[in-house]
C-alpha cells in the first residue's frame, strides 16, 4: 500500500524530531560490499552501521578507558 503524502510528511517530521543523520561517504564500490554484509545477516545497512559503531566504541571503551 501506497503512502500519502501526509504520511510521509509525518514520518518526515518524526525523524528529524527523534534521530540524527550523519552521512557517510566510501570509496567506489565499498556500498555495495557493505549491503551485501548487512542482508546476509539479516540488517538493513543503517542497523549493520549503527551496529558497528556501537561494538567498536564498547570495544574501545574495554580496551582504553578514560582516565
Amino acid at each position: 500500500m501506497a503512502t500519502t503524502k501526509a504520511q510521509q510528511k509525518a514520518v518526515n517530521k518524526y525523524v528529524r524530531a527523534n534521530y540524527d543523520r550523519i552521512l557517510l561517504t566510501t570509496p567506489k564500490g565499498q556500498k555495495e560490499t557493505i549491503r551485501a554484509h548487512a542482508a546476509a545477516r539479516g540488517e538493513s545497512v543503517n542497523a549493520f552501521i549503527c551496529r558497528a559503531i556501537r561494538e567498536t566504541m564498547e570495544r574501545d571503551q574495554v580496551a582504553n578507558p578514560p582516565q
